[in-house]
């Protein structure tokens, strides 16, 4: 399923336009990512918990080289599923 699909699928359930859910579906994203990027965590029961994590420096190998190089710190998005979500993706 892509956002196209998603939207569509979105209109049919709610009534909305094909217009008015891509609105709902850009401004979700959109909030999410600002969020995230704030340093706060974005949390949907029942589906699951988007938050940055910090990674650490370290070394690196290139595979095709074997060059070591150094990986700067930064910080990454992550998703974490919700236990109920889990639990229902094993049944």
């Amino acid at each position: 399923m892509n956002k196209s699909d998603l939207v569509r699928e979105i209109a049919s359930r709610t009534g909305l336009t094909q217009i008015e859910a891509r609105a709902a579906v850009d401004n979700l994203v959109e909030i999410i990512m600002e969020e995230v990027a704030a340093g706060r965590s974005a949390n949907l029961r029942g589906f699951g918990t988007f938050k940055a994590v910090s990674r650490a420096a370290r070394t690196a190998q290139h595979p095709r080289t074997r060059v070591t190089i150094n990986v700067k710190p930064k910080r990454v998005p992550v998703f974490r599923a919700s236990p109920d979500w889990k639990s229902d993706l094993l049944k």
